[in-house]
C-alpha cells in the first residue's frame, strides 16, 4: 500500500528513471494528466483548464472566476481518492498535495545542474526549462510556503541525476521503499482519512462560493477565514452548517487568520454568472464603463481595444463569452467573429454595435454569433443575453461530460 512520489526538474533523466522504477516495483504510474482528468470529471471544468492551475501565471479571468482555486480544490480531492489505492508512483505537481502526516509515502526529488539539463534537452528548449522551473517554484510556494522547490526538507531523498546514474538512483529508491518506516500504520491511515475529509470539505465550501482554509485532525475541523467580512457571525454560522452535514465530521470551529484585518473584503462567489468575458471595442470610455457595470452584476471581464489585441489574447487565454463591436480599426469585428468561430467555435460571441444593419446581422448569425444587439443597449438586456450564452456553454459541457 506504499506510495512513491516523484517531483523533478525538467530534463533530469526523469523519464528513464520513472519508467525503470515502474518496471522494478510493479507499481502503477499516476501522472498529473490522470489527476487532472479525474478532477475534470468531478468538477465539469475542462481538463486543459484544470491543468492551468499548475502554471505560475494565472488566467486573465481568474480574479473573476477563481477557476485556479476551484481547480486546485478538485485536484486535491482527486489525489485524495487515488491515494486510497496505494502501490503507485505519483509524479509531478500533484505530489505536493500529500501532507507530511501521511507517512507511508516515499517522497523523491530528481534534480540536476542547469548545464546538464540544457544538454539533455532538445535544441532551443532553454526557455521551456526556465518556464517549468518558474511554474514549479510558484506551485511549491503555494502548497508548502517554501521558496525553494528543491528544498531537501520537503523530500525523503533528493537525487542529483547528473552525478548518480539511473540504475543507482532506482536501487536507492527501492532500498528505502522496502523499509518498515514506510509500512502503512494506523496513524498514517488516519492521516489519509483526514486528508480525504479535508478535500471533501474544501469542495463543499467551494461549490457554495466560499474560500477558507481547512484543517482536519481526527474528524475535528478548523476553518480559517483570511478576509475581512462585515457580518462575521453570520458567515461562521453558514460555514458550519455546510461542513457539519459532511459524513465523518465530528466538530467544527472557525477562526480568523493573520490576514483577516487587511482591506481585502470577503465575497461569496457566484459561479452561475458569466465570468470569463472578453469585451472587444475601440471606444475606450464606453467599454470601460460597460466592464464596471457588468462587475456590479457579478460578471467579470477583460478588455481588448482592437481586433488584433483580442486575437492575441485568445492565443493565451480563452473566454467563454465575447462582447464584440463590428466597426474597429485594423481587423474589424466581422473578421474577428469569422476567425474565432473557425478556430474556437465553443466561444459564444455577442455582437454589440452601433453601426450595423440587417445584412450585417444576418451575416453575423450565419457565422455563428450567439446574438446581435444594437447600441445603446439596456444593461439588463445585455446581462440576460450573457447569462443565456453562459447557460448554453454549461449545458454543452454537461452533455460532453455525460
Amino acid at each position: 500500500m506504499s506510495v512513491i512520489t516523484v517531483f523533478n526538474a525538467l530534463h533530469c533523466n526523469e523519464e528513464l528513471i520513472i519508467s525503470q522504477l515502474i518496471d522494478k516495483t510493479g507499481y502503477r504510474l499516476v501522472s498529473d494528466n490522470e489527476v487532472s482528468g479525474l478532477a475534470s470529471k468531478m468538477s465539469g471544468i475542462p481538463p486543459e483548464r484544470i491543468s492551468r492551475a499548475f502554471a505560475a501565471k494565472a488566467s486573465l479571468f481568474n480574479p473573476f472566476t477563481h477557476e485556479k482555486e476551484r481547480s486546485i480544490a478538485y485536484l486535491r480531492q482527486a489525489v485524495a481518492e487515488i491515494l486510497t489505492e496505494g502501490n503507485m508512483v505519483l509524479t509531478g505537481f500533484c505530489s505536493h498535495f500529500i501532507p507530511a502526516s501521511i507517512s507511508h509515502v516515499l517522497r523523491i526529488c530528481l534534480i540536476a545542474d542547469m548545464a546538464f539539463r540544457v544538454k539533455q534537452a532538445p535544441s532551443g528548449q532553454d526557455k521551456a526549462i526556465h518556464k517549468n522551473d518558474e511554474d514549479k517554484a510558484s506551485w511549491v510556494l503555494r502548497m508548502t510556503g517554501r521558496q525553494d522547490p528543491w528544498d531537501p526538507s520537503l523530500y525523503d531523498i533528493v537525487i542529483p541525476t547528473d552525478k548518480i546514474g539511473a540504475q543507482e538512483s532506482i536501487n536507492l529508491i527501492v532500498r528505502n521503499l522496502n523499509t518498515e518506516v514506510l509500512a502503512p500504520t494506523e496513524a498514517s491511515q488516519a492521516a489519509l482519512a483526514d486528508f480525504r475529509l479535508q478535500a471533501k470539505i474544501q469542495i463543499a465550501l467551494t461549490l457554495e462560493g466560499h474560500e477558507v482554509s481547512v484543517v482536519v485532525k481526527e474528524g475535528a475541523v478548523t476553518l480559517t477565514i483570511e478576509k475581512n467580512v462585515l457580518m462575521l457571525n453570520r458567515l461562521e454560522q453558514e460555514l458550519k452548517e455546510i461542513v457539519e452535514k459532511i459524513e465523518g465530521v465530528r466538530s467544527v470551529v472557525t477562526e480568523v487568520g493573520k490576514n483577516f484585518h487587511q482591506a481585502d473584503i470577503y465575497r461569496k462567489l457566484d459561479f452561475q454568472a458569466p465570468a470569463r468575458v472578453l469585451l472587444v471595442d475601440d471606444e475606450r470610455e464606453f467599454v470601460q464603463t460597460l466592464s464596471e457595470r457588468l462587475l456590479l452584476r457579478d460578471m467579470g471581464s477583460a478588455i481588448a481595444y482592437d481586433g488584433e489585441s483580442a486575437l492575441e489574447m485568445l492565443r493565451e487565454d480563452e473566454p467563454d463569452v465575447m462582447i464584440l463591436d463590428l466597426k474597429m480599426p485594423g481587423i474589424d469585428g466581422m473578421e474577428v467573429l469569422r476567425r474565432v468561430k473557425a478556430s474556437q467555435p465553443e466561444i459564444e460571441i455577442i455582437i454589440l454595435t452601433g453601426h450595423g444593419n440587417e445584412t450585417d446581422r444576418e451575416t453575423c448569425m450565419q457565422l455563428g454569433a450567439f446574438a446581435y444587439l444594437q447600441k445603446p443597449v439596456d444593461i439588463d438586456v445585455l446581462s440576460e443575453t450573457m447569462k443565456q450564452a453562459n447557460e448554453k456553454i454549461m449545458l454543452r459541457r454537461q452533455q460532453q461530460g455525460s
